[in-house]
């Protein structure tokens, strides 16, 4: 027995969902590009008559321009920059665009004067930007170098590996970090999860006094002494002598190469070596009490 089911006709004039969604979103965009669009009409009228009335109706159409333009560029800011002082900044951008602005070339207002908007956001943000430019380009450098290595090695790279890629000594490296890693400025008020019990509170409340002594951390410290002395044993007459003039002598590495008639990236290459040993050793021992 062949069962017959009733299949309802589709209703003329209705569209699928897809199409619905995707005229939607076509109209949207239209919507949005159009409030900044200015007619030939009022162009002319413009050069035609240059009174301040409507030069300042002009410059408040394109307004929402400046808007979406800062608001592209605000996503690759920190947080700490506001989007208000991005809009402000690029409208000073708009009415440098708006006077240097020639209709006859026939380019469009807009093409001429995201640039200009653009432009006006950086130099501000740079003149306002305590960092030297320097550092924000070794910054970019150690970052591209360090993802660049990552996905080559499928791993985070050691220090050693890092400044073999970018050909440099291991000491310029870790002066490197030690400069970019004062250039990251956090807010206090911002809203940040707890570790122990993954709370939502303000980055002040997670901040801890370090000044503040405790029994527990004095404790810590002896033990952690007492072990160096035993790991630096350990290691060969070279790395000891290394270790005993740097950080007890206090001397230099080209001091020191002088001292044990050795290059000085010899002396640097020693030095390395016993830090990652020590380092090693204390995780290893560490780990396994705790």
């Amino acid at each position: 027995m062949i069962s017959t089911t009733t299949v309802e006709p589709k209703k003329r004039g209705r569209k699928p969902k897809l199409e619905a969604v995707k005229e939607k979103v076509i109209t949207a965009r239209t919507r949005r590009v159009t409030k900044w669009e200015v007619s030939k009409r009022d162009w002319s009228r413009y050069h035609k008559f240059q009174t301040p009335e409507i030069r300042q109706k002009l410059l408040n159409k394109y307004i929402p321009l400046v808007r979406n333009v800062a608001a592209r560029m605000a996503m690759n800011f920190p947080r700490s920059v506001e989007l208000s002082d991005l809009v402000n900044t690029g409208v000073i951008g708009l009415i440098e665009a708006f006077g240097n602005f020639d209709p006859d070339r026939g380019v469009k207002f807009e093409t001429y004067a995201v640039p200009r908007i653009r432009g006006a956001i950086l130099d501000e943000l740079r003149a306002l930007d305590w960092v030297p430019r320097s550092t924000r380009a070794k910054s970019r450098e150690i970052e591209r170098s360090f993802v660049n290595l990552e996905n080559e090695l499928g791993r985070p790279p050691e220090k050693e590996e890092l400044a073999r890629h970018m050909k440099i000594s291991v000491e310029e490296l870790y002066t490197a970090l030690d400069d970019v890693s004062g250039t990251g400025i956090l807010s206090l008020d911002e809203v940040v999860y707890r570790e122990d019990d993954n709370r939502q509170v303000p980055r002040i409340e997670t901040v801890i006094d370090r000044s503040v002594h405790s029994i527990l951390g004095e404790i810590e410290k002896d033990e952690l002494r007492s072990f160096l002395v035993v790991a630096i044993d350990r290691l060969t007459q070279q790395e000891k002598l290394v270790v005993a003039l740097y950080y007890y002598e206090e001397l230099t590495l080209k001091e020191i190469g002088a001292v044990m008639s050795i290059s000085e990236s010899r002396v640097s290459q020693i030095h390395t070596r016993a830090v990652l040993k020590l380092r090693g050793m204390v995780r290893e021992k560490f780990a396994l009490t705790g």
